[in-house]
């Protein structure tokens, strides 16, 4: 394709495919450049875009909550990423799930069969020509990092992040297990739970922090991300300190009992079938060996049989306050944009929407129209304003969340109230900007060119 006329977008995750879609959709062609399955990163195991790496989890589709909000946001907005995941989903409660091996097929097969987008499988070592979106996610290959790094300097940092072991569902032991979601959301069986009482608990927590790990001393610094905190990290800040997180059993009757349970672990399933369950909140650095041992305690997981032991890998990700501008271009050098994991938007859908900002900045920039740039009010809107604001120090990646919007006015007592009228706000106010916007227009801003904001 002619590079004067079409995006060349690296990497093909959730933020270069849905950038690659809308893109195309919108009439733009796309070269995509995906060094996978010719080059491998340590935690992908397949060539298929949209590999999902980590949980099949989409997280909460509660209309209230952040999550939630990001999802009707992006509705709105036309998420291909989102439409897929719906299309893919299996049973999990208050969640969105998706079976991972459907979903990255039904993407690559949405990617590689529109008639505008041509996909290169080739491992990109130095920066493309033209406009460019650079979306190489977390697990960015060594000679591209180094093209980065004269590109942006050394304004980049590294955290580490974790991926929870999988388990054969034909080897847990049903009758220990029971299944439930809490407080009977979803269909009420949407997980399967380990029930614990205390000193069944109290030894599985003495073990797990005892348990021999793949790295020491690395995984103690603070880069680790805290939403992805390995579990036995976790159980050193104290022994109760999982059961007050993936383990808390709140909102769970053990049918056994009839009463609660001391700690319980939960299993979400991988696929529709239900032949693959995720021990949830389990990610882990412990070597696979201590994970058969110590998991094993888990009352029901005795003989489970493991399809994925839990991994660590290395995640990157740019120091977006002082490089990106509100529309995801570099400041410097507006031609490029970043989207995804790189940016430090952490979450499927955080990242797949990154990509479509990022798409909507080069149609924008391309018809001199007004650029989409989000209410710090919407859920995306807040994360993206707190991802390129040059204020926000020191920088460390983030989910959508309701503590990065603006506060009420009056405020509103009660967190549940609250959150209730920040997705109020969020909704009347992102339909409001797109009224508003549709038809605003403006000169396109210079290459090279630097914003103040």
């Amino acid at each position: 394709m002619n590079v004067e006329t079409s995006v060349t977008i690296v990497g093909g995750g959730l933020a270069g495919c849905e950038c690659a879609l809308q893109l195309a959709t919108h009439g733009v062609p796309v070269t995509l450049i995906e060094m996978r399955p010719n080059a491998m990163t340590p935690a992908h195991r397949t060539g298929a875009l949209g590999e999902l790496v980590c949980s099949n989890s989409f997280k909460g589709t509660d209309p209230t909550s952040a999550t939630g909000t990001l999802k009707r946001e992006l509705d709105s907005l036309g998420s291909h990423i989102l439409r897929i995941a719906w299309e893919c989903a299996v049973p999990a409660g208050a969640a969105l799930a998706v079976d991972r091996e459907r979903f990255s097929r039904t993407l690559t097969e949405a990617v590689e069969s529109h008639p505008l987008v041509e996909v290169v499988r080739d491992e990109a070592t130095s920066i493309p020509e033209g406009d460019v979106v650079i979306a190489t996610g977390p697990l960015t290959s060594a000679p591209f990092e180094a093209a980065l790094t004269e590109l942006i300097g050394e304004k980049r940092l590294a955290f580490y992040d974790a991926a929870a072991p999988i388990v054969d569902a034909a080897t847990v032991d049903q009758s220990v297990v029971f299944a439930a979601s809490r407080y009977d959301k979803g269909e009420g069986a949407d997980y399967l739970n380990c029930p614990m009482d205390r000193e069944t608990y109290e030894r599985f927590a003495t073990e797990l922090v005892a348990a021999r790990r793949v790295t020491r001393k690395e995984f103690e610094t603070a880069e680790l991300f805290q939403a992805c905190q390995p579990i036995e990290e976790v159980a050193r800040r104290g022994l109760d300190a999982p059961r007050f997180g993936a383990l808390k059993p709140v909102g769970l009757t053990d049918p056994a009992t009839g009463e609660r349970p001391w700690a319980v672990v939960q299993l979400r399933p991988e696929n529709r079938e239900r032949t693959a369950y995720n021990l949830v909140g389990f990610q882990t650095n412990l070597t696979f060996s201590e994970q058969r041992r110590v998991f094993s305690l888990i009352p029901g997981l005795h003989d489970a049989e493991f399809l994925r032991y839990g991994v660590m890998h290395r995640n990157t990700f740019i120091d977006a306050p002082r490089l990106l501008d509100a529309t995801l271009a570099l400041r410097h050098h507006r031609r490029i944009r970043f989207a995804g994991q790189i940016t430090g938007t952490e979450g499927y859908l955080e990242a797949a929407a990154s990509g479509l900002l990022a798409a909507r900045g080069v149609i924008a920039e391309r018809a001199a129209a007004a650029p989409l740039v989000l209410p710090k009010t919407t859920a995306l809107g807040a994360l993206i304003s707190y991802a390129t604001n040059p204020e926000t120090a020191p920088y460390q990646p983030m989910h959508v969340n309701w503590g990065l919007v603006p506060p009420l006015a009056p405020p509103v007592r009660g967190k549940r109230a609250r959150y209730a009228a920040y997705a109020t706000r969020a909704a009347r106010e992102l339909a409001e900007h797109l009224r508003a916007t549709a038809l605003v227009r403006h000169e396109p801003v210079p290459e090279g060119r630097a914003h103040a904001d």
